[in-house]
């Protein structure tokens, strides 16, 4: 069964507070061509932890704030096993990688996917065997004023 949650509702924000709080997550796969490909860029609110769906082998990821200063960065990350997504970690300026199987407590976090769409995660169920999985993903936007 798919475990759900209530829709977040927005919270009102002023806008230097709203622009101080965003990040840009940039992902890049290393192993293709001369400089690598970009896989992903997103801009999303400051997290510690996000989600990164169908991540390749190796990743490099970097993380930039609002005002374009780089506050974490990691290179060469490796699949840690096999899973639809992948769990990044960024303590201070180091970021880690976790190809995980999302579980209850996980619900509410940013999934972020190939090209930068960020969504949050509302539900995940998976088989036991991990041969199946399903889940659900708000994407939320809005048109600047």
């Amino acid at each position: 069964m798919i475990r759900a949650v209530e829709r977040p509702r927005p919270v009102p924000r002023r806008r230097s507070q709203e622009a101080e709080a965003l990040d840009t997550w940039t992902i890049w796969f290393p192993g293709a061509g001369a400089a690598g490909l970009l896989v992903a860029r997103a801009q999303i609110r400051r997290a510690s932890r996000v989600f990164f769906h169908a991540a390749p082998d190796e990743i490099d990821v970097e993380v930039t704030n609002a005002r374009g200063r780089r506050i974490g960065t990691a290179k060469n990350l490796r699949r840690t096993r096999e899973s639809p997504i992948c769990l990044l970690s960024r303590d201070h300026s180091a970021i880690t990688r976790e190809d995980v199987w999302p579980a209850p407590g996980d619900v509410g976090l940013t999934v972020i996917l190939p090209g930068g769409e960020a969504g949050t995660l509302l539900a995940w169920w998976n088989s036991d065997d991990e041969s199946e999985w399903r889940w659900i993903l708000e994407l939320y936007n809005r048109k600047s004023a």
